[in-house]
């Protein structure tokens, strides 16, 4: 009876043990072959950053009506006096027009006047020479403009400040910089960029003690802070410059490196700008800065547009080499762009719709022009295993969809194929960035009859391509659109990449 019991006891938990037993699914872990990340890669705000890709500058403020450039941090007040009132509106309806997705407009420059009833200095529109001036809170204009035309916009506020007795000091950072930081970013969540000046120091009238401050970026502004404390507001807010989330190109001019990559070393000062560092840890893509106007970067007396056809060089060498490029257009002493500058911008949409397909604000999309990939029959040497990357994602329209090869395939090539010659002037190729900045060196060819291949560009750098690369297949950036080529055929080699190459769009215009 013993014996009977303990095998009756046993029982139980056998039993229990049965009833819990879970089944184990045995299906593979990524079950699409999906590629790994190639690190670093970039956060989702960086990304909506890129796809910004081309926007304006807008100085305005003080300086406007001083004639400088820098200034001192003295200046009265009252001097700030515009003319009419200030129409941000305009400035947005004519860089639209443009072809551009948004703008920054400068509400603080090194001379400390702030173009808002800011609660941190009373050097502020406030005390505004003319009632235009102390009525129109620029920022809160400004915000509402972009927002009603489906711009994305944010602010321009120098770290350095002229005019503050804090700077310098500990009390500036908490008391002045981040409060102002944070009353701009209240006017609007949606914001998509601070640029934060790399001009940090040197003499100026400081409340009066004057002298000369210095101060270490790298420890002074309380980066980490900064970008949090911006963060909780502005979600989508990428700090530039000073908070270290995109970089400058290295340039005033309007171009970044045809080899461009968009890491680098966190703050590193030895990087080359305009092409960053293959082996950079840190996603920190480039942004190049340039100017619409032929003198300084705030409006003067007798300034002229350069040409559409300047611009839109400008254009290839930056947004065509995997940077973003911000074109500054600088408001008068009325608060409103001049006509010269609107009728050129006008003439660069018209340019960027007709050669490259950009949508611009007010033309027709039949104007357009026509991406010969879409009626391409494309041909890779290799697709990824999977069923999710085949070399129809190239052309499908689809920024999430992409071609690739298999792992530890670090070469393929692409062929487009047309029934009837075409005469092509533009490739523009996009990585899926998501996953990482892959590619390191890729060739062109071309075939006039389908069969007899020659070699497009062979000067050119044709080494990275990121976000976006768009290549004049003459090679010059200068004379970019000419004649084009008549080719049955066109082929690209990519000859070494970081990883598996992998490709979102390809387009041929």
């Amino acid at each position: 009876m013993k014996i009977k019991t303990l095998l009756l006891g046993l029982a139980i938990p056998i039993t229990g043990f049965a009833q819990d037993f879970q089944l184990v699914s045995q299906e593979p872990s990524n079950p699409d072959n999906a590629p790994l990340p190639c690190h670093p890669v970039p956060h989702e705000r960086q990304i909506l950053w890129n796809e910004t890709e081309f926007y304006a500058f807008f100085h305005y403020g003080m300086n406007t009506f001083t004639g400088k450039e820098w200034g001192n941090g003295d200046e009265k007040e009252s001097i700030y006096a515009p003319k009419a009132m200030p129409d941000p509106e305009q400035w947005i309806k004519a860089v639209k027009a443009a072809g551009m997705t948004g703008g920054i407009a400068v509400v603080k420059h090194h001379d400390g006047f702030c173009l808002w009833p800011t609660a941190t200095t009373t050097h502020n529109i406030t005390r505004a020479g003319s009632e235009y001036g102390r009525t129109a809170n620029i920022p809160e204009l400004y915000a509402k403009a972009s927002q009603k035309h489906g711009m994305k916009y944010g602010f321009y506020i120098s770290p350095w400040d002229r005019n503050s007795a804090h700077y310098g000091k500990d009390t500036y950072v908490t008391e002045v910089f981040l409060k102002q930081c944070e009353e701009l970013a209240q006017y609007g969540s949606d914001q998509f960029e601070m640029w934060f000046d790399g001009a940090n120091g040197g003499d100026g009238y400081y409340g009066g003690e004057g002298g000369t401050r210095q101060v270490d970026a790298s420890i002074y502004y309380d980066t980490p802070n900064l970008r949090a404390r911006v963060h909780q507001i502005a979600p989508n807010c990428v700090l530039w410059g000073v908070g270290g989330e995109a970089r400058w190109s290295g340039n005033e001019a309007g171009y970044a490196g045809n080899t461009n990559w968009a890491m680098t070393d966190y703050m590193a000062e030895n990087v080359v700008r305009e092409e960053g560092d293959i082996n950079g840890w840190f996603w920190n893509p480039g942004e190049s800065d340039a100017k619409a106007t032929n003198n300084g970067w705030f409006w003067h007396q007798g300034e002229t547009m350069k040409s559409a056809a300047r611009l839109f060089q400008m254009y290839l060498e930056t947004v065509g080499r995997n940077a973003t490029l911000i074109l500054n257009c600088p408001p008068d002493q009325y608060g409103v762009l001049p006509t010269n500058t609107v009728n050129e911008l006008k003439k660069l949409g018209k340019l960027l719709h007709e050669r490259l397909a950009v949508p611009v604000y007010g033309l027709d999309a039949s104007t357009a022009a026509k991406d010969l990939a879409k009626t391409a029959t494309i041909e890779v040497s290799e697709t990824r295993t999977g069923g999710k990357y085949e070399a129809t994602n190239l052309n499908d329209g689809d920024k999430d969809t992409y071609w690739g090869t298999n792992d530890g395939s670090l070469q393929a090539s692409i062929t487009l194929s047309w029934d009837e010659p075409q005469t092509l002037r533009y490739l523009l190729m996009q990585e899926p960035i998501r996953l990482g900045q892959r590619i390191k060196d890729f060739t062109i060819e071309y075939s006039a009859d389908g069969s007899t291949w020659r070699e497009l560009c062979p000067t050119l750098e044709t080494t990275t391509v990121g976000y976006k690369r768009i290549i004049p297949l003459n090679g010059s950036t200068s004379e970019s659109y000419g004649e084009g080529y008549k080719a049955k055929k066109l082929r690209i080699n990519i000859l070494d990449s970081r990883a598996c190459p992998l490709l979102s769009n390809l387009s041929v215009y």
